[in-house]
């Protein structure tokens, strides 16, 4: 059956500021909570924070970005909140932009594909108990982790475009999509994922989707809420050509023009709880099986309490109400 999650909206500068969005999770019936990237503090310490102060529920990083962490910084990360939670973590990880690339490592990947085939090769084979030795072009991995207990902790990749999607159809255990409209995902990822499963022989991958939204009020500002979510992927050449395959046209020139059509194009939602529940809908329909709801904009523009009360509305309407 389809799930919901709950995305933390805004990057964390205390640890405890974790905690009501996990008791969130741990009281209703939301699957997962995520992090993206954070800048402030790392989402491996807050999870485990979280977890120390008894939210034990399941929790994923979508996405963290490789250019910060070796594979087996990585995978030492990744296990230790599965052991600190107690459930199955999620690794999401992503290249990042080529920009991005060259202030952390010096330089960009020469091959996006690459970087991150080698970079899940090891990841996945430190996680596994194996002794990894990998000699890549982007990455080097002589090594092996000491045995450890743990949940398992699944691979996901960032997928955004064809050729990423299907890498994560074949390597993957998830696929994750940010800013992606229910239709660009039936017609262009979905497809994709499948080719690259059946070509390497294996099952599909779990596909989540991490949806920006919105509860609409007279008094709101669209174009500020969904700014505040997403200025900065709206810079970034893949998203803009991600955006442009589904039928949006992003122009920096034109911010009110261009919210008008992410809103339009379905990749940002808006609506009352019940709008939005419906379109969730129509993500499960579209093959995801996990929607993640973003209210990244909300935060940055009333505050991470109106963002918490608006979750859980849009949970109920959308069919994770509380549990008994």
């Amino acid at each position: 059956m389809p799930s919901l999650s709950v995305l933390l909206p805004m990057m964390p500068t205390r640890h405890e500021q974790i905690l009501s969005f996990a008791a969130l999770v741990q009281w209703t019936g939301a699957l997962r909570l995520w992090q993206g990237q954070a800048l402030s503090l790392d989402a491996h310490h807050s999870f485990v924070f979280a977890a120390g102060a008894g939210f034990r529920v399941p929790m994923g990083t979508g996405v963290s970005l490789m250019p910060l962490k070796h594979p087996h910084d990585a995978a030492v990360h990744a296990r230790s909140v599965a052991v600190a939670s107690g459930h199955p973590f999620v690794a999401g990880i992503g290249p990042g932009g080529i920009d991005f690339q060259r202030n952390i490592a010096g330089a960009a990947y020469g091959s996006q594909l690459k970087a991150v085939r080698e970079y899940v090769t090891a990841m996945r084979g430190l996680l596994d108990g194996e002794e990894v030795d990998l000699d890549g072009e982007h990455f080097t991995a002589h090594d092996v982790l000491p045995p450890l207990p743990t949940p398992p902790v699944e691979i996901g990749l960032g997928v955004l475009r064809p050729a990423m999607a299907r890498l994560a159809g074949e390597i993957a255990d998830v696929a994750i999509t940010w800013l992606t409209p229910a239709s660009y995902i039936r017609d262009v990822i979905v497809p994709a994922i499948e080719e690259g499963a059946k070509e390497a022989g294996r099952p599909l991958p779990r596909l989540v989707a991490m949806v920006p939204m919105y509860v609409a009020q007279p008094d709101r500002d669209p174009t500020r809420i969904v700014l505040q979510s997403n200025a900065g992927h709206l810079m970034l050449p893949h998203y803009v050509d991600m955006l442009t395959r589904s039928g949006i046209e992003i122009d920096p020139q034109q911010p009110v023009e261009t919210v008008k059509r992410l809103i339009s194009g379905g990749a940002f939602l808006t609506g009352d709880p019940e709008d939005l529940g419906r379109q969730i809908g129509e993500f499960h329909a579209a093959g995801v099986d996990e929607v993640v709801i973003n209210l990244t904009g909300v935060a940055a523009s009333y505050g991470p309490q109106t963002a918490l009360s608006e979750i859980e509305s849009i949970l109920g309407s959308a069919g994770g109400e509380a549990t008994p």
